[in-house]
């Protein structure tokens, strides 16, 4: 199928357990992908193949399928909830066109949906709103409908109403058509009949009705018009208005149902169809060059255009590296050598597959708007461009947090050793935000995660996909370090040795830069005391310096370096000897300018029972949490708190403990604060005692 206002392209993101995987085995089983439902919590979901995922109930890695619906097309991608897989769901969001919101009928907006809408937003991506698991106990829907407005901002456009709530649910309202859909107790979900509206709901879905018709008529004059003086527009003119408000982001069309008992999901698939947008009608990546501005050239959707792809995801499986890719513009045939422009060389494509979930199809080509799985790429990594080796462009490039907890791995035996390090390297490619790297003055292998679950699962990974046993250090917080007081200072490099000698001297301010700002440098040098050539070596070697302080070895944060003046001599001045002066005196001077530690802060939110909000205020503030909000909702309180990463290791234990089993929360990175006193002199201290071990 070449028709593209056919084909689209979704995700599927929520908070973790809001029920994401259970509405995309509905979608897989109700397009007839999949004949047998599988269950999250018996471990048997479709897109949640990994073993992790399998037991822990919940996704880790972003899984791709498609099917069909009503003649179209649709490419899905089940994306993690868990705040500590976040990267996955950006990367997806940056290739989708379209997604559903998941939310949950009785949790509401919780911390990880507002992230995901956030990072929607950001991406320009068009939504619809799906709130689940209506069936439970203290479901409502028209309270998340409020907090949608009130927490993340946005317009709900109420498209469905529930018919019942809690035990009663057994149906939606379809408001525009005027039509109620009600499901048996078989739980088949074609087990339904369309109805009239309820007699008790006939204001309800009236009211409902004129507000969505009002919103809808504002995205076309001439309709407006029309209805402002008392005519009807059409249901096909409200639909059109519809899709272009969704399209445009003015609103978000809203539906509700239950995934788990098959009530709802038809209508929603319909509206995938009918509201999302088509790869045409998104607005086309800017293309950039190699210094990464952008050059006013975009990506249009077309297969006669040069190819343009982009790559999102690295897996590896027993078949060898998948490169999932989404193709913007032209076709890719199998055997076609493709220009990766970040490294600069052509890959050979070996295969191309169609992915769905951990099975696939095998494809001879594949075409502008289609995500396919690549095999054979060697050198392709998350965020390179894959284009037409004659015509070269690359695409907007992705940019990954930095991650803020270590841990020391260490393999049990020999066999373990040999094996890690190819073991590592194929997970790295897989997760940008997973880094190793070795001390070098220990030799140690460092692991570095976007949190403890994070590193967790990475462990998990490695002992059962990889056969490899470690032994793990405890984790290790990635401290920052940075300057209070501005310093003027002056150092003098002077080396003679038979010959040739070197001279550099340099006269330099050191000062606190804007927070967030990092390493600047300016140089105000005038008359030629320290020429124009070795400013950059100067540049560079303060820059090197600020990778290790001087009170614990973390790196220098927001610090700017002026060059003022210096002295030069012509023949025993060189680009190595104003580097060497660089470095001494960024010894020198960094200690005098009030050096302070800084540790990394947390946006903590923890959900917990009415009976315990008081043990779950005092535990976090005696973990130096600074409490921000309390929300009250229908099952329990909403704490909002910014915590020292420092002190949230092991926090889930002591939480369940605390509210007996039945508290959950999230946590993801905010910004570096200043250590006080009695934290920082700990920290300084155990990393003399790392030194003094070493040498």
């Amino acid at each position: 199928m070449t028709d593209l206002s056919r084909y689209r392209n979704i995700g599927i993101f929520a908070h973790v357990d809001a029920g994401k995987t259970t509405t995309t085995e509905r979608i897989l089983k109700l397009t007839g992908k999949i004949h047998k439902i599988g269950e999250v919590h018996d471990g048997a979901a479709t897109t949640d193949f990994m073993e992790q995922e399998q037991e822990r109930g919940i996704t880790i890695q972003s899984a791709a399928t498609s099917c069909e619906w009503a003649d179209h097309r649709l490419n899905i991608i089940d994306t993690p909830g868990h705040v500590d897989f976040t990267i996955e769901v950006y990367r997806s969001l940056k290739v989708l066109d379209g997604g559903v919101g998941v939310f949950c009928g009785s949790g509401g907006v919780e911390p990880q949906s507002e992230t995901n809408w956030r990072y929607a937003n950001e991406s320009e991506v068009a939504r619809l709103i799906f709130v689940n698991k209506l069936d439970r106990l203290g479901a409502n829907f028209y309270r998340v409908v409020e907090q949608i407005k009130d927490v993340l901002g946005a317009v709900p456009l109420v498209m469905t109403l529930p018919i019942g709530e809690e035990d009663n649910f057994v149906g939606v309202v379809d408001v525009l058509t005027r039509k109620a859909w009600v499901w048996d107790d078989s739980g088949l979900p074609e087990n339904y009949e369309v109805q009239d509206v309820p007699a008790d709901m006939v204001d309800k879905v009236e009211e409902y009705r004129e507000a969505l018709i009002e919103t809808a008529v504002e995205q076309d004059d001439d309709l407006m018009e029309a209805y402002l003086e008392g005519e009807e527009p059409s249901e096909e003119d409200i639909k059109r208005c519809i899709r272009k408000g969704t399209i445009a982001l003015d609103f978000f069309p809203t539906f509700c149902g239950s995934a788990f008992k098959n009530k709802g999901i038809q209508i929603v698939l319909n509206a995938v169809v009918d509201y999302l947008p088509n790869p045409t009608e998104v607005d086309a990546q800017p293309e950039v060059d190699l210094e990464g501005n952008e050059t006013g050239e975009h990506a249009k959707v077309d297969p006669e255009y040069p190819l343009r792809a982009l790559a999102f995801k690295i897996m590896d499986d027993r078949y060898g590296a998948l490169t999932f890719t989404r193709i913007y513009s032209g076709r890719l045939n199998k055997g076609d050598n493709v220009l990766n422009t970040y490294t600069g060389k052509t890959e050979r494509i070996g295969r191309i597959v169609e992915m769905h979930a951990d099975s696939r199809e095998e494809l001879d080509t594949a075409q502008a708007g289609d995500i396919v799985a690549l095999l054979g790429m060697k050198n392709t990594q998350t965020g390179h461009t894959l284009c037409d080796p004659n015509n070269p462009a690359t695409l907007e490039p992705m940019v990954f947090p930095d991650p803020v907890i270590s841990v020391a791995i260490a393999p049990r035996d020999k066999a373990g050793a040999e094996k890690m390090g190819i073991a590592l390297s194929k997970m790295i490619q897989e997760d940008p935000s997973f880094y190793v790297e070795t001390d070098e003055e220990s030799g140690e292998t460092i692991m570095k995660g976007m949190g403890e679950l994070h590193l967790d699962i990475k462990v998990d990974i490695l002992k059962r996909t990889h056969g490899i046993d470690v032994d793990v250090g405890k984790p290790q917080v990635a401290y920052r370090e940075t300057i209070t007081q501005r310093v003027e200072d002056s150092y003098t490099h002077k080396k003679q040795t038979g010959g040739a000698g070197q001279f550099a001297k340099i006269d330099y301010i050191i000062e606190p830069g804007e927070t967030g700002s990092g390493y600047e440098f300016e140089s105000v040098v005038t008359g030629g005391n320290v020429p124009r050539e070795f400013w950059p070596a100067v540049q560079k070697a303060f820059g090197v310096s600020m990778e290790e302080g001087t009170l614990a070895g973390y790196p220098l944060l927001d610090v700017k370096v002026t060059l003022t003046d210096g002295g030069y001599h012509p023949v025993d001045s060189s680009a190595i000897a104003y580097e060497l002066a660089a470095k001494a005196a960024y010894r020198q001077t960094i200690p005098k300018a009030s050096p302070q530690l800084l540790e990394p802060v947390m946006k903590v939110d923890v959900f917990t029972p009415d009976d315990h909000v008081g043990d779950v205020i005092g535990d976090l503030n005696r973990r130096r949490g600074m409490i921000k909000s309390q929300e009250a909702g229908a099952t329990g309180v909403r704490v909002k708190a910014d915590c020292p990463l420092g002190e949230m290791f092991g926090y889930i234990g002591d939480l369940r403990t605390m509210t007996s089993g039945r508290g959950q929360f999230s946590m993801e990175f905010s910004h570096y604060a200043p250590c006080p006193a009695n934290v920082s002199e700990a920290v300084i201290a155990e990393a003399k005692e790392r030194k003094a071990a070493k040498a």
